[in-house]
């Protein structure tokens, strides 16, 4: 399978994830739902994904990623359809459920195919230009799903993801992929090649990360419309904008990498300006809200694309079970991050969810520099 096939696939699985985001405040008003109930509907899809990818990357180790990717994405087109069916909130969650079930298979397919067809550099290129493409997914997915929504109708769009996911799916070649060979180890076997420190540490960094990222995504819209008067599903998605622009810093992570002394001191510096941008963005005037979000965005993207090729650097876990476990950690704090901090906004307001999300954002910082002195010690043992 070529990258740029790969990379188009990715996209289009990105849009299913996060074409609801920028449309909570239509969903909770047209089911008459409360800010935190209609966050739910990411919650319900990255609940599974916190914890599947972990088990599907055992799975995995012994199989063809193609084939997985493959049998995911046309599940993943008939479920699109089966979203804009939906007549209540319930069967919405239901469904949005049974995705997140299946885009961890998807996931850690790709990420799988990245790791053991790829080496050294180029498996740090390649990592981030599918990174690259998961950004381009999640900006145009919920940009083209408020843009949609206010054209149209919010079903229009979910009728493009599944008819463009199935006849993706139907053009992947899994036949042309050779496994490596690798020892055969029973699933308790894999788990204990995780147990170095410092993976467990950059696990739990970039836990603290999408914490904070879903948290801020999910309740952008409730923000936009009750601090900044933005009700418009189309003015919304274009505030989304400052995410696209964010994202062209994962560009050049590349280049940061090798400026940087470590991987590690980069995570540490990015991660201090994660915690800036989550200050910044307490302020109740748009245009410095505006550009704390782009920092923000930036700052989230270079971390991902960092530490994404550095577990697979540092584990002796097959590619497969190092990347599941890479996606539960980032998908928990995601699953978390798009249902607590709600209960606080609702409650508390801007301030206090911002502050929130700062607490867990030292929490990370912290976790990176545990791990990077962890390794320094282990290698000088």
């Amino acid at each position: 399978m070529r990258l740029p096939h790969l990379l188009i696939c990715s996209v289009f699985i990105f849009f299913v994830l996060y074409a609801p985001q920028p449309l909570l405040s239509l969903f909770a008003r047209e089911f008459n739902v409360l800010p935190a109930v209609a966050g739910s509907l990411m919650t319900a899809t990255m609940l599974p994904l916190a914890i599947a990818p972990f088990l599907y990357g055992l799975f995995l180790a012994k199989r063809n990623p193609l084939k997985i990717l493959r049998i995911a994405m046309i599940f993943l087109g008939l479920s699109c359809l089966l979203f804009t069916l939906a007549p209540s909130f319930k069967l919405l969650l239901l469904v949005r459920f049974l995705q997140g079930l299946t885009l961890p298979a998807a996931l850690t397919a790709m990420t799988s195919y990245i790791g053991t067809s790829y080496s050294n550099d180029t498996l740090q290129k390649n990592m981030t230009f599918y990174i690259g493409s998961t950004i381009a997914g999640g900006y145009f997915g919920r940009v083209l799903a408020a843009l949609f929504s206010d054209l149209w109708h919010w079903q229009s769009f979910y009728y493009v993801i599944a008819f463009a996911l199935i006849g993706l799916a139907l053009s992947i070649k899994p036949q042309g992929f050779i496994k490596a060979k690798q020892p055969m180890l029973s699933p308790l076997g894999y788990i204990k090649q995780l147990k170095n420190g410092s993976v467990l540490k950059l696990y739990g960094a970039v836990f603290c990360m999408f914490f904070c990222f879903a948290a801020l995504l999910n309740y952008l819209p409730f923000i936009l419309q009750n601090t900044f008067l933005i009700t418009n599903t189309r003015d919304i998605g274009l505030v989304y904008s400052g995410y696209l622009i964010g994202a062209l810093a994962s560009v050049a992570t590349p280049w940061l990498a090798k400026k940087a002394p470590s991987p590690w001191h980069l995570l540490a510096a990015v991660f201090i300006i994660y915690n800036v941008s989550i200050l910044l963005l307490i302020s109740h005037q748009l245009s410095v809200f505006l550009i704390a979000f782009t920092l923000f965005c930036a700052a989230m993207f270079v971390i991902h694309s960092s530490a994404a090729p550095l577990v697979n650097k540092i584990s002796k876990a097959p590619a497969s079970v190092t990347n599941g476990g890479y996606v539960s950690f980032y998908y928990s704090g995601g699953a978390l991050g798009s249902l607590l901090p709600g209960v606080v906004y609702q409650h508390s307001g801007q301030t206090a969810f911002m502050l929130c999300l700062l607490s867990v954002c030292i929490v990370g910082f912290s976790l990176v520099m545990w791990g990077y002195l962890e390794g320094k010690n282990t290698t000088r043992g």
